[in-house]
């Protein structure tokens, strides 16, 4: 079993990967950290040289050497959803959880970090929601679930994870 969150950057991915992991006793896996290991050079610097187009080949790549192994709690990249693709490695791949959070969320979260490039030109909440807007038909034709993260502790989070995955054990998700 793997269970692969996804979501716009600052929607609590990488911090809910860790408490799931823990609850669940799954080994957790950063996506955006496999991509710089795998590069040798950060996220701004794979776009500075590579492109955008670049960057989401090898988010490709690593995508695929993830879902190779099961037992995970999976923290996607902000657009790993992009591709149709990877859409569908995912769900063959495991249990895919939408994490959303509202645009003033978002700023507050992450509009200060520098590792941020698709945010440039973007760091106020007016250029979030629009990136929002133009990537959610992608993040609901990739996930199994959603959890709306705004003003939720991580706990709290995990609890509505845990409840879903358990219900789908039994064969009644709640949805």
């Amino acid at each position: 079993m793997n269970v692969i969150l996804v979501g716009f950057m600052g929607t609590g991915k990488s911090t809910v990967a860790k408490e799931l992991s823990a609850r669940l006793g799954l080994t957790v896996r950063e996506m955006d950290e496999e991509i710089v290991q795998a590069a040798g050079r950060s996220i701004p610097e794979i776009f500075a040289d590579c492109g955008e187009e670049g960057f989401r080949d090898l988010e490709s790549q690593v995508l695929d050497q993830v879902l190779s192994s099961d037992g995970q709690v999976i923290s996607g990249g902000g657009g790993v959803v992009l591709r149709k693709a990877n859409r569908a490695r995912m769900k063959a791949g495991g249990t895919v959880v939408l994490l959303t959070a509202k645009p003033e969320t978002v700023f507050a979260r992450a509009a200060s970090d520098p590792n941020r490039p698709n945010l440039n030109g973007r760091r106020s909440v007016s250029g979030i929601a629009e990136l929002m807007e133009a990537r959610q038909p992608a993040y609901e034709a990739a996930c199994d679930f959603a959890v709306a993260t705004d003003d939720k502790s991580v706990r709290e989070i995990t609890d509505e994870i845990v409840r879903y995955l358990d219900a789908c054990l039994v064969g009644d998700p709640y949805r």
